[in-house]
């Protein structure tokens, strides 16, 4: 169960389940564009075994949701709004700011938060109120006017709790690719958004993917990961823990341990062995460890190197130094800087988001934070004195791409 890795072929057999069901995600997609309502409740009866009544969530529903969760989950939930919002907060840039790069040239950025928008969030094998928390908080922070989300029936109440406090406007019952089409495209029920944000399954995700030349989306975002990077000082029940910790989510979550100490790499196994016998996920944990195990490397500098390669959604650094590891890591989504650094802190309560880019993608995108809820418009405020200062710059490269129009109109001000 515990192996030793080929890092190469592990990271490229990570993106190739999204090959394997486009052709099957298309055919949904298509389905809810020409059916709308119909086809959600059609493809809810035939993946989720449900007859919907009605896809929308209604208020009563959601305010009947908290006499069903133990006033203690309620309370935590809400204190985890409260630090996931504050740490949000922290990202507001300025609504408008303006420079004066010189005498009559001022320059500045404007902006504005999007409209609507969608969030999914996954059901079926738990419930996660979190998630809901992590895509929906920011979005409220940034001043969305409209959020909306979309999670598989039958919603759990916890999940409906935690939608409520996060102030979400709009809850349907619907989930999978079809719950990304009717996000994307609209049917009679469900309004279509501008962005839609947060992780899901293989399906899920090739559905955002293929539908992004009509709906802004966040980044592919399926099953969990963590990479640990540890030395000789790593305590090898913590990284087990860890391991464990994403490896029940799903059983297509990948773990991997980059060490430069080889006995490291057998206590971890050991560890993990002997935590998963007693743990109550434990089939889906097993299932997960086929993905997962260890890789060996001389030193910290190659494991950077390989850190960098395999991009992980989480990076726990267990190592002597690891302050001086996080200044060289580049690609990580979230990072957990020693020991006591439980990834989990990050999933519920420490303010971080955990909607993160998977299967390598934190190498090209960032995990959800409050820029993605907000467009950002490029601002000029020019006088004729610095219209003077760069006509001549502005009319001879218009020129010598050929656009005259564009010269002239610099030129049809400077005559005025």
């Amino acid at each position: 169960m515990w192996q030793a890795l080929d890092i190469e072929a592990w990271i490229a057999g990570r993106r190739s389940d999204l090959d394997r069901v486009k052709k099957p995600v298309s055919e949904i997609i298509a389905k809810v564009r020409a059916e709308g309502d119909a086809a959600l409740l059609d493809l809810t009866k035939r993946f989720d075994g449900i007859d919907l009544e009605e896809i929308a969530v209604p208020e009563e529903e959601l305010e009947a949701a908290y006499d069903r969760v133990d006033t203690r989950l309620v309370e935590s939930l809400v204190e985890a709004e409260a630090r996931i919002s504050a740490f949000h907060e922290l990202q507001r840039g300025r609504d408008l700011w303006l420079q004066e790069m010189e005498p009559g040239i001022t320059l500045g950025v404007r902006t504005t938060p999007l409209s609507r928008v969608g969030a999914y969030v996954p059901g079926g094998r738990a419930a996660y109120p979190s998630t809901a928390l992590m895509c929906t908080v920011p979005a409220k922070v940034a001043g969305v006017s409209e959020i909306c989300c979309c999670t598989p029936p039958p919603v759990n109440p916890i999940t409906l709790v935690a939608l409520d406090i996060a102030g979400v406007d709009e809850v349907y019952r619907i989930g999978g690719a079809q719950a990304i089409a009717a996000m994307a495209v609209g049917t009679e029920t469900v309004p279509r958004v501008e962005k839609i944000v947060g992780p899901g399954n293989v399906y899920v995700t090739a559905a955002k993917m293929l539908l992004r030349d009509e709906v802004e989306i966040d980044f592919p975002a399926g099953p969990s990961e963590i990479a640990v990077l540890a030395d000789e000082t790593a305590n090898p029940t913590f990284i087990a823990a860890d391991i464990l910790a994403q490896a029940e989510h799903d059983p297509n979550a990948a773990c991997v341990l980059v060490t430069t100490h080889p006995d490291l790499a057998d206590l971890v196994g050991a560890e993990v062995d002997r935590m998963v016998a007693g743990s109550e996920r434990h089939e889906i944990i097993r299932k997960a460890l086929e993905n997962s195990g260890y890789v060996l490397v001389r030193d910290l500098d190659e494991g950077v190197a390989t850190i960098d390669a395999i991009a992980p959604e989480h990076l726990s650094i267990q190592v002597s130094d690891p302050l001086a590891v996080l200044n060289r890591v580049r690609n990580a989504g979230s990072i957990f800087v020693g020991p006591y650094a439980a990834v989990a802190c990050g999933d519920y309560a420490s303010g971080t988001n955990h909607v993160l880019p998977t299967a390598g993608y934190a190498a090209i995108y960032s995990g959800l934070d409050l820029n993605h809820f907000c467009r950002r418009s490029t601002v000029q405020v020019i006088s004729r004195e610095g219209l003077l200062a760069i006509a001549d710059v502005v009319e001879t490269i218009a020129d010598a791409e050929g656009l005259h129009a564009h010269a002239e109109s610099v030129r049809v001000r400077r005559r005025r």
